[in-house]
């Protein structure tokens, strides 16, 4: 024992527990007699709870230990023997005699102070006493376990010694015994904390965080027990060294800008810690100095950690990784353990909302998940480690699912929050507050479940336009834990009733006044909500009133069973447009559509005053997931418009309702940009466009009148739907953090991944090259709807194959270049489809035109020769082929991308679908029907 200093203080430690022990063991005796005046029958409930007390302290430091030895709680329980001790010579100084109510008075304090005094006890004893077992070799195990337990005994005589000394000798209460007790404590605390600075103050950090924060870790098993390793993680506040330190099941040295560690207090915190400062602007040799002193500390055996973005991420993306980590690791032999910090985005700590610090806590307790991965032997260089890391977002997002809350349970308390404040309006005039609209939403409900619906009618169709009204029967059937199916009423009643077949929707919604303007014949019970409310009763209006402003949140989502909706379970089926076929049933979770939700919210950062206008039908899934639920599940506001084309009517309801964030295609934006006046727009901060590429052009003239850049976007129903976006300029925190770029469609959203591919092989492609773009995040859909083999076409290992062809950029911008099957195999050649039919277009429009049509598409027909044709669909032109064949050449295309003059096909109109996008069966068909001879032969 005497051989090892470690073991030999630690059994010291031990024994002088024991010896406090047995003392307050004696001495309770004469404390309850003499100071208390109680009777012998009441003194065994003091030392009851003082060794209830030690029991309940053993148990509490391994709950705090977790799973490791955490000797920073050895001092806090110093600490608290210390101050109990001293409340118990007080409360015996107290008595008055002769005063009942003081007797009792103290005697449950003194019960009190005996029970946090065995907790202390027992704080202090287990970290020593398991750190001595843990310690020991096991050949010497034996001999000095019983070396500790004969300075135990030991200690323990000599608190008898002691005991007799003071109170026969020394004539002193046992108050003042206690006093002593306290007091003999002050420099062994004191010595120990000397001892384990570090680990102290790591405990009570911890301690202390996690009464505001709550952590949640994973993959603790992939740190390794011994040898050096450098962790690589994303930075996303300030905290985020001090959380990897808490929860490392070994010290890590950080490395840290030298800036930022000077300071009195926080040098002596960075060299106690063993901080490694770094400083790019003394020059290389200083840096080197840095890298060099990391490489050895981990060449020492030691665990290093980088943030290798180089700085704190000012907009919630992961940024690219700095090549410093490659100089550190390389050579070393030193695994990689990348680590990714999740959800502290958003927190005081980080940069959310434009500051550090100053403000106001969205959350609290306030969710922290840290995720080490497994360790990365030889990483080829700093991209490849960013991948590891980005696929630990994914992972810790898909994480969430098991304990974050569905956007039907953030809808009930956000209503509650905003009862008061308006919450939703429509172009027809319809307002509600926060409290109407769920007093609408428990009523319908009730309605629905008292008149219509069966109880294990699970999937419900809903054919009404974005409105109030639309809305207030989504929320209904989601806070029911059914399935609100919006169905497509620009498609045919034939696929109309292919979907409701699909999904066995046995029951449709609707309206009088949406079945007057366009009557559908469904092969289901249509039911007519208008009517369904005279059915609503006094009792039922009393009800939900009652619910909505008065009864907890909490408390309903209990009695309406919403509690027992997964995050797995099923939030709604959207059914694509068919432009390739039949419609397909998508089946998304609500984990899909909350974690689209979260980081719409971490990229936006969306606030109170921001008002979204929905244009987009909620069969849409831009429609559904962000102009319906995201601000449901958030505190803002809504508006809704069935008419997108209406531009009037559109500018009318952004001046009205001061719109701060509005969606759009490219088509639409130009009817705004002829009708809709600056004053209208005024409110607008944010303008993002999808579903087509945004012209420059376009961008710049909106700019110019609107004084708003808008800009790209891309997503697909498959994917909740957004999954890149460019961050509009309104909301870019920070001129030095790249998060928009022209031409492209944004980087991927955070806890989401993108990769390209080789169409043939599947094998990743590197950066800047061509490729089928592949998206994986909590945003993939759950599958097809009845349809596992379409859904294993597109689905590979948490991969979603989009079939669009892109570019993805060093910085993470990705490029769409064109659809898969947009493209032609002519000659052996891949021939984009959308590029030929954007010149084209170009060079046949007609910018003074006041409602542009689409006026060109190009397809392709079977050729005996080469493979494919390219055909081209036009409407009556102002210009000849020729001509047109003549400019196109002047681009200096490929001469594989130039249709051929007999390839032009003068149609009336360009086939479209409901939602405005290019029918492409059709299309090919017409294509197909005008040329069968040729394809024939």
């Amino acid at each position: 024992l005497t051989s090892s200093t470690p073991l030999l203080r630690t059994a010291l430690g031990v024994a002088f527990f024991w010896m406090l022990a047995s003392l307050a063991q004696m001495n309770v005796d004469t404390y309850g007699i003499n100071e208390l005046n109680l009777t012998q029958k009441d003194i065994g409930p003091l030392l009851g709870i003082l060794v209830f007390g030690v029991a309940l302290g053993s148990i509490l430091a391994g709950v705090w230990s977790s799973g490791r030895i955490e000797l920073g709680i050895v001092p806090l329980g110093a600490a608290g023997i210390v101050v109990t001790s001293l409340l118990l010579y007080f409360t015996g100084n107290s008595v008055i005699p002769g005063s009942e109510s003081n007797s009792q008075l103290l005697y449950g304090l003194s019960l009190l102070w005996l029970f946090l005094l065995g907790v202390s006890s027992g704080l202090f004893d287990i970290p020593l006493e398991t750190f001595l077992q843990h310690r020991s070799d096991v050949e010497t195990r034996g001999s000095i376990l019983a070396a500790a337990n004969f300075l135990a005994f030991l200690f323990i005589l000599i608190a008898s010694f002691g005991f007799w000394v003071m109170q026969a000798k020394l004539e002193m209460t046992a108050s003042q015994i206690f006093m002593v007790l306290g007091l003999l404590t002050i420099p062994v605390g004191i010595y120990i904390f000397k001892l384990l600075p570090n680990a102290t103050i790591r405990f009570m950090v911890w301690l202390v965080s996690c009464t505001i924060y709550k952590l949640r870790v994973k993959g603790l098993k992939n740190l390794p027990p011994k040898g050096g390793a450098l962790l690589v993680a994303n930075h996303v506040s300030w905290l985020d060294g001090v959380f990897l330190i808490l929860t490392s099941t070994r010290p890590v040295r950080m490395i840290a800008y030298s800036t930022y560690v000077q300071g009195p207090w926080v040098a002596w915190l960075t060299k106690m810690y063993n901080t490694i400062p770094i400083n790019v602007e003394d020059g290389p040799k200083a840096l080197m100095h840095s890298i060099k002193t990391a490489r050895t500390a981990i060449e020492n055996g030691e665990l290093v950690c980088i943030f290798a973005e180089g700085k704190l991420t000012r907009s919630g993306y992961l940024q690219p990784f700095q090549s410093g980590l490659m100089k550190i690791i390389k050579g070393t032999g030193a695994p990689v353990i990348p680590v990714y910090i999740d959800e502290l985005w958003g927190s005081i700590f980080s940069f959310h909302g434009g500051k550090f610090f100053w403000k106001k806590p969205r959350r609290w307790p306030y969710p922290v998940s840290i995720r080490f991965g497994k360790p990365i032997l030889h990483p080829e260089n700093e991209k490849h480690v960013r991948k590891v890391v980005q696929n630990l977002g994914v992972e810790s997002a898909n994480f969430r699912k098991t304990y974050q809350m569905i956007a039907p349970r953030l809808f009930l308390r956000k209503c509650k929050s905003q009862r008061f404040q308006q919450k939703v309006a429509d172009s027809t005039g319809v307002e509600l507050t926060g409290g109407k609209l769920l007093t609408g939403a428990l009523m319908m409900r009730r309605l629905l479940n008292k008149y219509v619906l069966k109880q294990d009618e699970k999937m419900v169709g809903v054919l009404l336009p974005p409105s109030v009204g639309g809305s207030v029967v989504n929320a209904s059937l989601a806070i029911s834990g059914r399935v609100p199916i919006n169905l497509n009423y620009t498609l045919s009643d034939s696929d109309i009733n292919y979907c409701i077949r699909e999904a066995g929707i046995k029951t449709v919604l609707t309206s009088s006044k949406f079945m007057e303007k366009k009557p559908i014949d469904m092969e289901a019970n249509v039911v007519l909500v208008d009517e369904l409310k005279l059915k609503a009763t006094l009792v039922d209006k009393l009800i939900s009133l009652f619910m909505a402003f008065i009864v907890p949140a909490w408390f309903i989502e209990r009695i309406i069973g919403l509690t027992r909706v997964s995050s797995d379970d099923l939030s709604t089926v959207i059914f694509t447009s068919g432009s390739t076929g039949r419609p397909k049933g998508v089946m998304l979770t609500h984990h899909n559509i909350i974690s689209n939700i979260n980081s719409a919210d971490d990229l936006l950062q969306l606030a109170p005053r921001d008002c979204i206008l929905g244009i987009l039908p909620f069969f849409h899934s831009f429609g559904y997931t962000i102009a319906l639920w995201m601000p449901f599940a958030r505190n803002m506001r809504s508006c809704f418009h069935f008419n997108p084309t209406d531009a009037r009517t559109v500018g009318k309801m952004i001046e009205k309702y001061k719109v701060t964030l509005f969606t759009s295609t490219p088509t639409f934006l130009r009817h705004y940009l002829k009708r809709c006046t600056r004053e209208q727009f005024q409110s607008l901060d944010i303008v993002i466009t999808g579903a087509e590429k945004l012209p420059q052009s376009l961008a710049k003239e909106f700019e110019e009148k609107f004084g708003l850049f808008p800009t790209e976007g891309y997503g697909t129903t498959e994917l909740s739907p957004v999954a890149a976006v460019n961050v509009p300029p309104t909301r870019q925190l920070d001129p030095t953090e790249v998060s928009a770029k022209p031409g492209t469609v944004g980087r991927p959203i955070p806890c989401v991944m993108a990769k390209t591919v080789d169409p043939d092989t599947k094998e990743d492609l590197p950066d800047g090259e061509e490729g089928l773009l592949f998206i994986k995040g909590p945003n993939v859909m759950k599958g097809y709807l009845n349809n596992p083999e379409k859904t294993a076409e597109v689905i590979f290992d948490g991969w979603y194959n989009t079939g669009d062809f892109a570019t993805i950029d060093e910085e993470g911008f990705i490029t769409i270049t064109g659809r898969q099957t947009r493209f032609s195999k002519i000659g052996g050649e891949m021939v984009p489809h959308l590029r030929i039919e954007e010149l084209i277009t170009d060079i046949v429009s007609n910018p003074e035109e006041d409602e542009p049509e689409v006026q060109v598409a190009v397809t392709s027909v079977p050729d005996p020769k080469k493979g494919e044709r390219l055909i081209v669909l036009h409407k009556p032109l102002q210009i000849s082929v020729d001509e047109i064949l003549k400019r196109l050449a002047s681009e200096n295309l490929p001469n594989l991308w130039m249709p051929s003059s007999d390839s032009f096909l003068e149609v009336e109109t360009i086939p479209l679908l409901g939602t405005g996008k290019l029918d492409l069966a059709k299309i090919k068909q017409v294509a197909c029907d005008a040329f069968a001879a040729e394809v024939t032969s």
